[in-house]
């Protein structure tokens, strides 16, 4: 199930450069390429119109992108603007352009009806543009499961003291006591998990010289249908941190997932691990980044396995408990939003259909 009328990470900005790049985004071949006098970002059905070689195999030129089979050009639209040896060009010369934005170091991409693309529904994430406050290495991961698997993991933290013990997790029960504080809407979910006089983690030992226990926060927002938006750190217990709303000093990390389906049972994981608590420190910065990436590599291994069991013995038989509160009302936001989409494409569908001619009396 695909939800198109919506925005996805296509690519890092930085992916995109001096050659075009190949993705397969809602199981469509697209390919991205960055005009070179403009740096504008474009995004094109990778499939020349000429004898639908992929466009990703070819080179980025003045005028655009040309195949690498018979050179064949198309513009940032997707128009053929030149055919070597021909003068004329067909007006169905063209491929279909996805709407695109370079936002955040992110390049958003459209994959639905372009005339319903409203940029501003892009979620703000201006921290990846704080560097100096919040320094941050960019990751990437291909996961052989589907992206509401992954969404799933990130919103149901109760599975970080069996995945991640030895890196981000800690004591399991300290995640099973924590206490939960929940905001939700019709199409949007948040909360903050509080883990008071609790035993830091591993990761959280190695960047703070805590004096003892800590209290512990972990405050994470789903932004649908497959972006969720993490804050957390912890700071010596009993400094106020949830009854004042102190969280300065101690430490602190923000952590943007998106998902992006690639097919039905595989997708793209982009992360930005931003240290929020020694910012001058670069080693600090890139420690960070491997002591989360460690732990995504877990996340990525148990859903990978979640997905081939699904795809080998489908999901009879499965049963929610307690700790799938969260999980369950995202999954109600993104078939709202599937359902939602379909109702709108069936009454553009039945607008466009020819009308019936009315007998004459």
């Amino acid at each position: 199930m695909f939800i198109l009328n919506t925005w996805y990470i296509a690519a890092w900005g930085h992916e995109i450069a001096d050659k075009p790049l190949a993705r397969r985004i809602c199981d469509q071949p697209v390919v991205l390429f960055r005009d070179l006098k403009t740096k504008q970002i474009a995004a094109l059905e990778d499939k020349c119109c000429h004898r639908a070689a992929p466009l990703s195999m070819g080179v980025v030129v003045e005028s655009g992108l040309q195949c690498g089979y018979h050179g064949v050009v198309h513009d940032c639209a997707g128009r053929c603007v030149h055919i070597p040896g021909q003068d004329k060009i067909p007006a169905r010369a063209k491929v279909r352009a996805y709407p695109v934005v370079e936002k955040n170091e992110f390049i958003w991409i459209w994959m639905g009806d372009p005339e319903l693309a409203d940029e501003s529904a892009i979620v703000d994430y201006p921290f990846n543009d704080d560097h100096r406050n919040w320094p941050h290495h960019r990751g990437f991961y291909h996961i052989k499961a589907g992206y509401m698997l992954m969404v799933d993991n990130l919103m149901d933290l109760t599975h970080l003291g069996y995945v991640h013990g030895s890196t981000i997790g800690g004591n399991p029960q300290t995640h099973v006591e924590a206490l939960m504080d929940v905001t939700k809407t019709e199409d949007s979910l948040k909360y903050v998990r509080w883990m008071l006089n609790s035993v830091p983690p591993p990761t959280y030992l190695a960047a703070v010289p805590f004096k003892g226990r800590v209290d512990r926060w972990q405050e994470f927002e789903f932004s649908p249908p497959s972006n969720v938006l993490q804050w957390s750190g912890a700071v010596d217990a009993g400094t106020g941190a949830r009854e004042n709303g102190n969280r300065s000093g101690g430490f602190s990390l923000r952590i943007f997932h998106g998902l992006t389906p690639e097919t039905e049972n595989t997708c793209f994981y982009f992360y930005a691990p931003a240290n929020g608590y020694r910012p001058e420190d670069e080693a600090a910065t890139a420690a960070l980044m491997d002591h989360i990436s460690e732990a995504f590599m877990e996340d990525k291994l148990i859903c990978e396995g979640q997905q081939a069991r699904l795809d080998e013995l489908g999901d009879g038989g499965l049963v929610d408990i307690v700790s799938d509160a969260t999980r369950v009302q995202l999954r109600r936001i993104i078939r709202r939003m599937a359902e939602a989409e379909a109702r709108q494409n069936a009454a553009r569908a039945q607008e466009a259909a020819p009308r019936a001619a009315v007998p004459q009396a």
